[in-house]
């Protein structure tokens, strides 16, 4: 982002409270903190709606800084992390280039104005319109090119985490902040694929190897795949349908857990085929 619309921007921290779609002065400046990782002053009163709008604004100033968006991320399809934020459905950010490292990458702990970092799991669109249409997990694999292993490491932003709740959440992009991509997993088309994803037992683990935290597949709307569902109808609802290729961050399977410079954390996914592996160092 140009040195010139941060300064510009800055000038409207904080952010004026109202219970409407932030203006484009306001959306301006909530970008601009996001990307100075700096916390986000609060809109108290805004509806979902509000919240949503705000979210529409914000990724547009995104994109100045972070480049060409390259997916979408599903927050909240975990119903304890739904239970934190006081918002019992799942709320869809966008996913840009500068996000994305790669396994085994070192990324600095403080990434973020309050970072933390979980268990996750993508997958590569391979047919938008058949995802949408899709109405279970079977039929979805049929429009998916690969799974991949994934920890997000995304930024809750807020001046007081305690009080982020769903449309503050929504407008901040969903914490989008980074990712660690794992390498692709071929998206068998069969039944047995879809079941394994949801019986999978994700464990994180710290470079030692003790244990961080686990949890099952299911633990994700039922079935991850019912996430990538979701996101391809709520794209297609808001007239932005995904493209192929696009990469779909379907949630968490942990608990949110802080970094800390030193720590190394590894992803395992039993019961995928290989029982695949991404891992993330943070210094």
């Amino acid at each position: 982002m140009k040195t010139s619309f941060v300064a510009l921007v800055a000038t409207a921290l904080p952010l004026a409270v109202q219970a409407a779609c932030p203006t484009d002065l306001e959306a301006a400046a909530v970008a601009a903190a996001i990307v100075a990782r700096e916390p986000v002053a609060p809109l108290a009163g805004m509806s979902m709606e509000d919240g949503l709008c705000g979210r529409d604004k914000v990724v547009r100033y995104l994109a100045q800084a972070y480049g060409p968006a390259v997916g979408y991320k599903a927050g909240l399809t975990n119903p304890v992390v739904q239970k934190r934020f006081g918002y019992a459905a799942p709320l869809r950010g966008t996913l840009f280039r500068a996000m994305i490292v790669d396994d085994g990458a070192e990324v600095p702990a403080a990434y973020g104005a309050f970072p933390v970092f979980e268990a996750d799991l993508a997958v590569e669109v391979g047919d938008p319109a058949g995802l949408a249409r899709a109405t279970t997990p079977a039929e979805a694999l049929r429009h998916l090119d690969s799974v991949r292993p994934f920890i997000e490491l995304p930024d809750l932003m807020a001046t007081d985490p305690a009080t982020l709740g769903g449309p503050m959440l929504a407008t901040v992009n969903v914490g989008a902040r980074l990712g660690v991509l794992g390498k692709p997993i071929a998206a068998r088309h069969d039944k047995a694929f879809a079941d394994a994803l949801a019986t999978m037992t994700v464990t994180l683990s710290d470079g030692s190897g003790t244990l961080i935290d686990s949890g099952k597949g299911s633990a994700t709307l039922g079935n991850p795949l019912n996430a990538a569902i979701w996101l391809a109808r709520d794209l297609a609802t808001a007239g932005t349908p995904l493209k192929r290729g696009d990469l779909l961050s379907l949630g968490s399977f942990t608990r949110l857990t802080p970094p800390r410079p030193g720590l190394a954390v590894t992803v395992r996914y039993d019961g995928l085929p290989g029982n695949p592996t991404v891992g993330v160092r943070f210094r």
